[in-house]
């Protein structure tokens, strides 16, 4: 099993290019089971996680092509004619349930097992199944799968979300825009990723308005025509290398970096005490001499700070001057990197869904392990500001969510490297 080994040095500087957001590849993606003709996506990220999508909607009977060394997607849901979804590709990844709502809609019956994913929390599907209960659709869990049938085709109707969920707001946006009348999502996620969906699937015809709001109206549409649509940059990716220099210090330019996507990250940055400046090309962001300032951070849906930066903002607080609060609300058992970097010197304690960081002058290099596959950068992140060696190991974590990791902290001055294991 693969480690990397990340030795702790200077500041950093140089330029990181920021990939397609695999959240929004990954909703993107079933949206070709809604129609006959091609969806070509461009700006794609390469991992693991989208070629686990690629099996997927392979194993359903769509063709998936790949251009320009995988960075352009041709899909097909052409002869997609398989309802099923197996356990042993969707327990690799929790996103492979985005293919209900599609399945649904365009064939009136799915059978999809129950995700996988990282183990950060049960994160269940009770709000996918009431939101497509609502549009019409009957559906049974048996032996671990969930049974939808809709014979008398979905409908729309109006409905509010338990939890503003992303992957519950996608599935039925998705099923809502083949369906008869008018679908009225309240309580809808509001996160970059679904504003991405809606835009592609309105380039393929269909009718959808408040989408980036918290109230979605779609009118069904008897069908979806092909399109082109480009991937949105990854905002998590963004903010995880912007923590680069503000952990190591040093400057780091962002090309196509936008405050847009992270406004409450870069707000909490900004607290802390690190530069962030707009440039033509995108983000620069850089920290002086001396240690950050510790702030408190509440994670939260959409515009609030995403939870998927909390790991990696935890290791930016563990020098910080001061005491730190960190309250996860988003999903539990979400501190298990708090143990790996306590290895390396911090000092952190944590009670139920909140962590304090009380900030140390230096953490020491030290063999860590990954947990998920946020946690996994996190350490990396750490260790850029060691003093000494560290090896994480379980870094298979990483290729799931982040592409040429070692490539692209290494173009910006980071001593670090992949064995194999």
């Amino acid at each position: 099993m693969d480690s990397i080994i990340v030795r702790g040095g200077g500041p950093l500087s140089g330029r990181v290019p920021i990939a397609g957001a695999k959240n929004a590849c990954l909703a993107l993606m079933p949206a070709t089971l809604l129609t006959d003709e091609p969806l070509t996506l461009t700006n794609v990220p390469r991992l693991s996680d989208i070629a686990t999508m690629t099996r997927l909607l392979q194993s359903l009977g769509a063709e998936v092509s790949e251009l320009q060394e995988g960075r352009v997607l041709v899909l097909s849901g052409l002869g997609a004619d398989n309802p099923r979804a197996d356990y042993e590709i969707v327990r690799r990844m929790r996103a492979s349930n985005l293919v209900l709502g599609p399945l649904l809609a365009r064939h009136g019956r799915a059978e999809v097992s129950l995700p996988g994913g990282c183990a950060i929390g049960a994160r269940p599907m009770d709000i996918h199944v009431a939101g497509l209960q609502a549009l019409g659709a009957e559906i049974e869990l048996r032996d671990g799968y969930l049974h939808a049938r809709a014979p008398k085709g979905l409908r729309g109707a109006q409905l509010t979300l338990r939890f503003a969920s992303v992957g519950a707001t996608e599935n039925i946006l998705m099923a809502a825009v083949l369906a008869r009348g008018t679908t009225v999502i309240s309580n809808a996620a509001r996160e970059p990723e679904i504003v991405d969906l809606a835009r592609c699937l309105r380039s393929m015809g269909a009718r959808i308005e408040g989408e980036g709001s918290g109230t979605i109206t779609i009118d069904g549409v008897e069908r979806l025509h092909g399109a082109t649509h480009p991937v949105v940059s990854d905002r998590i990716e963004l903010g995880t290398y912007m923590l680069a220099p503000a952990i190591a210090g040093g400057a780091v330019e962002f090309p196509g970096g936008r405050v847009d996507l992270l406004r409450a990250f870069c707000e909490k940055l900004d607290e802390a005490g690190v530069s962030i400046s707009e440039t033509g090309a995108g983000l620069r962001v850089a920290r002086g001499d001396g240690p950050v300032r510790a702030v408190d951070v509440r994670t939260g849906v959409y515009p609030g700070f995403p939870t998927d930066l909390q790991a990696q903002m935890m290791a930016l607080l563990c020098t910080a001057r001061g005491t730190s609060v960190l309250e996860e609300t988003v999903f539990e058992n979400r501190f298990m990197h708090a143990p790996e970097l306590m290895r390396m010197g911090a000092d952190i304690e944590v009670r139920g869904g909140t962590a304090t960081v009380r900030g140390v002058s230096r953490l020491k290099g030290a063999p860590v392990m990954a947990t998920d596959l946020r946690a996994s950068v996190s350490l990396i992140l750490a260790a850029l500001a060691a003093e000494g060696e560290t090896r994480v190991s379980r870094v298979y974590h990483l290729d799931r969510g982040y592409e040429q990791v070692v490539r692209k902290f290494r173009a910006i001055g980071a001593d670090i490297e992949r064995v194999p294991g």
